[in-house]
């Protein structure tokens, strides 16, 4: 049965997570997934998740879901939908609200669609398990929405096997599948990996003319800057499992302020270069959560890094503009970044070097 929570329409947010944790215990020790990660989604809005493998971003996104329930999994803070409290309730309210009210879109299609089940039945069964309807009715259902994803002859493909379908339109099937029932909240998980450029483009506008023509509120799920770019209302950079900028997406791209941030940005390729040319990537690799290093947790690979980032870890502030917040005391575009970043590069800091695109050229001459 479809019960809506706070099916009034207000400019209350739809989804409000505040200091959320997620921590995995191991038998080797504890990882923060999630470390303290707060943010806001109205109705209609977009808001982008961004950071490299293994930042949290997809853990956020399944534990606000509620979808983190192993017995190894500990969850504090708070995730409100639509004014309710989600952290703590059972499993089976929580699986009640998927598809109805909220949805995700996951970033592999094979895995998430079953190879052995024709696409028909996938989607038939979610909706007549949801709305209550009969085979017929779900089944024209069915077709309306392969059709509103752009799939041709939706009819012969309810007879299809996911195998049968190329990579881009079984994540049409799966985008079909999650909007099913009509959801106001839809998670997008790197929803164009594998996927050529062309057919990225594809999903990635199908995603934002569903959005707008339902107004749902949507979080977009990616490791890509270039994505969420001119798609979202809002960005939030995640890095060792928190929150290390947050700003509206034009603020964001105008005055950046982390240097994870300018990172992430300049490891874009750009068709203004010339072929072949070396693409800027961050230095070193991601922390081990494990063990995380003391300090700023991105220092390590920080062309501006000091000693104070090493030692102490920046609070997340909005020290210049409300709404647009970031951890670090060296930040992009102020005279002490420009200081610190000049004393690293004299002193020949392996990530100075790199950013600074002298570092191949070091190791050449070496």
């Amino acid at each position: 049965m479809n019960t809506r929570i706070g099916t009034r329409e207000t400019d209350d947010p739809l989804l409000e997570v505040e200091d959320l944790h997620t921590t995995f215990t191991l038998g080797h020790g504890s990882v923060r997934a999630v470390d303290g990660v707060s943010l806001t989604l109205h109705r209609g809005k977009t808001l982008g998740v961004v950071g490299e493998s293994g930042s949290g971003k997809t853990v956020l996104s399944r534990t606000i879901m509620g979808l983190n329930t192993a017995s190894n999994v500990t969850i504090s803070g708070s995730v409100r939908y639509a004014g309710e409290e989600l952290v703590g309730r059972p499993s089976k309210h929580l699986r009640s609200l998927f598809g109805p009210e909220m949805a995700m879109v996951f970033q592999d299609p094979m895995t998430s669609l079953n190879p052995v089940v024709k696409v028909g039945r996938q989607l038939t069964e979610h909706v007549r398990y949801h709305l209550g309807l009969g085979k017929s009715e779900a089944e024209k259902i069915a077709i309306a929405l392969l059709t509103s994803v752009r799939i041709p002859e939706p009819e012969a493909r309810l007879d299809a096997y996911p195998h049968q379908m190329s990579g881009g339109m079984r994540q049409r099937v799966c985008i079909a599948m999650a909007l099913a029932c009509g959801p106001r909240l839809l998670f997008a998980d790197e929803p164009t990996t594998a996927l050529d450029v062309t057919v990225q483009h594809q999903i990635l506008n199908l995603l934002a003319e569903q959005q707008r023509d339902r107004a749902m509120g949507m979080v977009l799920v990616t490791h890509d800057l270039g994505v969420v770019a001119g798609r979202t209302d809002e960005i939030v950079v995640m890095y060792a499992g928190r929150v290390v900028e947050r700003a509206p997406t034009t603020t964001l791209f105008a005055e950046m302020r982390h240097p994870y941030t300018e990172g992430l940005l300049r490891s874009i390729p750009k068709t203004s270069e010339a072929k072949h040319t070396r693409l800027n990537a961050i230095h070193g690799r991601p922390p081990d959560l494990l063990s995380p290093p003391p300090g700023c947790k991105f220092a390590p690979r920080c062309p501006y890094a000091q000693e104070r980032c090493r030692n102490e870890e920046p609070p997340l502030t909005d020290p210049e503009t409300p709404g647009h917040s970031f951890r670090c005391f060296y930040p992009i575009g102020t005279p002490e970044n420009r200081a610190a970043y000049e004393s690293n590069l004299a002193a020949g800091l392996p990530q100075t070097l790199a950013a600074a695109g002298q570092l191949l050229a070091t190791e050449e001459v070496a």
